[in-house]
């Protein structure tokens, strides 16, 4: 990857370890099904200024539904049930492996070595803080959010084999997927006017305004602006080459919740975030193999 391209997905980490403070703050106002909805929705009138990106219906489907739909339908429940805002932003990260691996299952791309070293070694930084951290969750909810970190796994690999020539209109299209199924979730699972009567009285909550700034937080920055990026590199690079910068977003939850919300890492856990970092830059790495000194170079 180039050094410009480094530093975008160190921004998009950045975006997405944000979330999860932005989520917490919706979560405490609007129920999880309907806030999963509303975060795309608000963002339809937009579609009216974006062309329809040229890609099959197939993946803008799937990126719609496996990213867009199940990836925080999971993720959203399992925050409302219980699962810590910090430990939800590192249990989600295992995303990163599971792309690379169906990557290499799926669409056959080769592994080097050093991109085998360096993923293990963040996930084994990241299984160390999981391990630290695993006495303030139940099972339940840390199962859950890992059938959203397998959905955002095959939606990357949707997203990749897109191909979309402009990533961001692809990424902003697929807000025509998550709407109707999480609304109709909601009306099932949490009431027909619980999402509504939340929504209509927003500004009357003392929880209303924190809850409309963290909609605004995940619906443009985290959404639009981080879902372009990454959308872009994944178009760009292999699968296996831009996923594992997904886990630095723990690292970057841990900090936030630090500075926004008091909590104090464990030294530990900033040690096991410093493995993470270096696995993540060893695991973008793709170091080629040397030619011969006879052979012509390529124009």
């Amino acid at each position: 990857m180039t050094t410009r391209d480094r530093l975008l997905a160190v921004v998009v980490a950045v975006f997405w370890g944000g979330n999860f403070i932005a989520l917490d703050q919706g979560l405490g106002h609007f129920p999880p099904f309907f806030f999963a909805g509303l975060r795309f929705a608000v963002l339809l009138p937009i579609l009216f200024f974006v062309p329809f990106p040229r890609v099959r219906w197939r993946w803008l489907i799937g990126y719609g539904l496996f990213f867009g739909t199940l990836q925080f339908a999971f993720l959203f429940v399992a925050m409302k049930i219980g699962m810590p805002t910090g430990l939800a932003s590192l249990v989600q990260q295992g995303s990163a492996p599971f792309t690379v691996l169906l990557g290499a299952l799926l669409l056959r791309e080769k592994l080097t070595p050093v991109q085998v070293l360096g993923i293990t070694t963040a996930v084994l930084g990241m299984v160390a803080i999981g391990w630290h951290r695993a006495q303030t969750a139940t099972l339940l909810p840390m199962l859950i959010t890992l059938c959203g970190a397998f959905s955002w796994a095959l939606g990357n690999l949707c997203s990749r084999k897109a191909e979309a020539p402009n990533p961001l209109h692809l990424s902003l299209w697929i807000a025509i997927v998550p709407p109707v199924p999480m609304f109709a979730a909601s009306a099932l699972f949490e009431g027909p006017t619980t999402g509504w009567h939340a929504l209509t009285t927003v500004l009357d909550s003392p929880t209303g305004t924190a809850a409309l700034a963290g909609l605004a937080y995940t619906s443009l920055l985290a959404t639009v602006v981080g879902s372009g990026l990454w959308t872009t590199l994944l178009g760009r690079y292999p699968a296996s080459t831009v996923a594992p910068f997904s886990l630095l977003v723990p690292v970057v939850g841990f900090s936030t919740a630090w500075l926004i919300l008091g909590e104090q890492p464990h030294p530990f856990e900033l040690a096991a975030g410093a493995v993470v970092v270096g696995g993540v830059l060893l695991g973008s790495m793709r170091i080629a193999r040397r030619r011969p000194a006879l052979e012509p170079t390529p124009v």
